[in-house]
């Protein structure tokens, strides 16, 4: 099972990587760079968030998707629903498999 830490990093690079537009071929660059084995355990972990967020099952995450897995997501770790993320609901959160189904 991923630590939340581990999906909260892995979200949060998802996330870094869309919003800035990063290119396939520096992308491809960087992972040649990176050991075998790390990339191994990034791969088991990005196949288990596209699990997770891919409702219809059709293999990829439409924005759709990923929004409506983002804002779960948020709202599941903002405790005191104030709409901000502190340093306290990051660490003391618990990793726990919600699947959304298709609206």
């Amino acid at each position: 099972m991923v630590k939340r830490m581990n999906l909260v990093r892995l979200v949060a690079a998802i996330g870094l990587l869309v919003t800035s537009g990063a290119g396939a071929g520096t992308a491809a660059a960087q992972a040649a760079d990176k050991p075998k084995d790390k990339v191994a355990l990034g791969e088991a972990d990005v196949k288990q968030l596209l699990l997770l967020m891919d409702t219809d099952k059709n293999g990829k995450i439409s924005k759709e998707e990923y929004m409506r897995f983002m804002e779960a997501e948020f709202n599941r770790l903002d405790l005191d629903k104030s709409g901000e993320l502190d340093v306290k609901e990051l660490t003391q959160s618990t990793f726990r498999v919600v699947h959304s189904g298709h609206r």
